[in-house]
């Protein structure tokens, strides 16, 4: 599998202290790191790394900084007003600081169809306390029986489970805006049905999709049966944020794996579904973590 791993966060926090993290975008200037360090110098606390991303071609700053500070020294309120004087300094487009300690987990709605790999993956990461949000609830326009392991899960974690059919001339998309209202964020895990543009404007927030690296070239039903009656040597998985166009929003992450004459159809899908919940796993890490930024039109600086 070709993935590239992110940096784990800082690990060793002295006692007393608290990892804090800060995402910056602005337009380029000299003096933008030396501030951001005489910022968090003078509260006390001590920076553990900076990523910095310029492009050759566009006068834009990205940066992303891990730092250790004492919440006694630098109360939460003033962590947050200080890094609001520095983004207006700059005249920041995005300027995010967050406590993953002390700040609220984020809170997200899962949309699935069917197939249940990614969802259950993304419910055993999370009992697993792996992924840093609380789950407002799953919504599918597949019936699940109560009997069911995700039913089951799901009942056991208090976790409500909204049955919405859909139809061709019925998405069920007022009652899905409702169900998502208050969320931070919502996750598509292999759910098979187009969002609207009026869904997409109406909650306004980022929504995370997964799909299978074989799009484009093989669309339709059983996209991995048709690519394994190709004999394809690589199989993959694209987790994007969702636009209007069809899945050809910002990638966040992909992975890939090779496959071979030696493989059967089954261990083929297997292959190929574990790839998908890896990839939306680590896109949703990704993004709890600070360390996505929308980068031009369609593409994404990724730490």
């Amino acid at each position: 599998m070709v993935s590239l791993a992110r940096r784990p966060l800082s690990a060793a926090v002295p006692a007393g202290n608290l990892l804090g993290i800060h995402l910056f975008r602005c337009p380029d200037a000299v003096g933008i790191v030396a501030k951001l360090s005489e910022c968090i110098a003078s509260r006390g606390g001590n920076i553990h790394s900076v990523d910095v991303f310029v492009p050759d071609d566009k006068p834009v700053f990205y940066s992303r900084s891990e730092f250790t500070y004492n919440p006694r020294l630098w109360p939460r309120h003033e962590l947050h007003k200080d890094f609001l004087n520095l983004s207006r300094c700059f005249n920041a487009q995005t300027s995010t600081v967050r406590v993953p300690d002390l700040d609220p987990k984020y809170n997200i709605s899962i949309l699935a169809s069917k197939q249940d790999h990614c969802l259950f993956d993304l419910l055993y990461r999370w009992q697993e306390g792996r992924l840093p949000v609380h789950i407002n609830c799953v919504i599918s326009n597949h019936d699940r029986p109560q009997d069911n392991h995700v039913r089951r899960f799901l009942q056991r974690h208090g976790i409500p489970y909204h049955y919405l059919p859909t139809a061709p001339a019925n998405k069920r998309e007022k009652e899905i805006l409702e169900l998502i209202q208050g969320t931070d964020f919502v996750v598509l895990a292999r759910y098979m049905q187009i969002l609207s543009e009026n869904l997409l404007k109406a909650y306004g927030k980022d929504i995370i999709n997964i799909h299978h690296g074989l799009l484009p070239s093989f669309k339709g039903g059983n996209p991995s049966r048709q690519a394994f009656s190709a004999g394809v040597k690589l199989i993959g998985a694209t987790s994007h944020f969702v636009t209007p166009e069809l899945d050809a929003g910002p990638i966040i992450e992909q992975m890939v794996e090779r496959v071979s004459h030696r493989d059967t159809l089954q261990s083929f899908v297997v292959k190929s579904e574990n790839l998908e919940k890896q990839c939306l796993a680590e896109a949703i890490k990704s993004y709890c973590e600070l360390r996505v930024l929308p980068y031009e039109l369609r593409k994404t600086v990724v730490f």
